[in-house]
This record gives structure tokens, sequence and C-alpha cells, in this order.
């Protein structure tokens, strides 16, 4: 699961439009492009965009796909964020026809798909985590970039779950 479809699953369930707004204006702050820039890239007025960012406007699909490839984001991924597209979990994300534990069954299957991709997207988080050492500092900036929908607490959770991590593995380090 990537970021824009969870962005997409919390711009659903709170049924805020405006969360749009906020993740093109953090995409284009991350870029480092100023209103203007991105209008001369994309030939899209900075003061439309403008309206669009303090969401005054809903942009359309065709504003969409214009500044798409200037905030780097995938057409197809900024459509559906959008809610022009419906999501449509990549071949990765598809199951492959190995059972789901039974606990995990039981937990989960209560819950709305939203919540139940939600978890999947913290567990995709995780096994980054897990798979790439990262020095702490550096993770809160990667999260911040790569989930910005991630708040605070969960940030720091994560954090100290890293830690938490790394203790342990020094601590069963041969000496």
């Amino acid at each position: 699961m990537n970021f824009f479809m969870l962005a997409q699953m919390e711009a659903t369930m709170t049924g805020n439009r405006n969360e749009l707004a906020r993740i093109l204006r953090q995409q284009r702050v991350m870029r480092e492009l100023t209103l203007e820039a991105l209008g001369e890239m994309s030939g899209v007025s900075a003061s439309h965009l403008g309206r669009i960012e303090r969401g005054e406007r809903f942009p359309s699909a065709h504003i969409l796909r214009k500044i798409a490839k200037p905030l780097g984001i995938a057409e197809a991924e900024l459509l559906t964020l959008g809610g022009y597209l419906s999501a449509q979990p990549s071949e990765a994300e598809k199951p492959s026809g190995v059972r789901l534990d039974p606990y995990v069954a039981t937990v989960l299957s209560p819950e709305p798909p939203e919540v139940q991709r939600a978890v999947v997207g913290l567990l995709s988080v995780l096994k980054v985590i897990a798979q790439v050492q990262f020095k702490l500092p550096e993770f809160r900036e990667y999260a911040h970039r790569k989930y910005p929908e991630l708040d605070e607490d969960s940030i720091t959770m994560i954090e100290e779950a890293i830690e938490e991590k790394l203790a342990r593995e020094k601590a069963e380090e041969p000496r």
C-alpha cells in the first residue's frame, strides 16, 4: 500500500475533500516549489493553485494531470486521490493465495475495509524499517516525506520500536 492509497482512505473516511489540498501543498513545499514555479511548470495559474491549496476550489481531473509531474506524483495516484479513479491494489498488494492467520482475521474482520487497508499500510512502514537500518533523525524526516498522513504520535511510537530493536541487536552482538 502506498502513501496515496492511505491518503485516499483517510480522505474517504473523513469525507474531507480538503485533504487533497493539504497533500498538494505538502508535496509542493517538499519539492521546494513556489506557487509561481509550479504554475510555470504545469501551465496552471499560481492564483488558481493557491485557491486549490486553500481548499477554496477543487481541482478538475485536467488540472490534476497537469500538476502531477511537477509534484512528482503519478497521474493515476493523483486522480485516485482526487476521487476521479477508484483505488486499485497493485500486484504486490493483491492476495497471493497465502492464508490469513486466524487471529489476525478475527481481529480485523469486524473493521471496515478502509481500516484494514490502513493497518496493512502501517505494516508496510514497519517492514521498511525492519529491512533498512535507519538512523533515528533520518527516520523522522523519511516518515514525514514518505507518509505525511502519519501523526507525530505514530512516528514517535515507531521510533521507540526502532530504538528497542537496535538496543536488542546491540546487546546480542558478540563482543
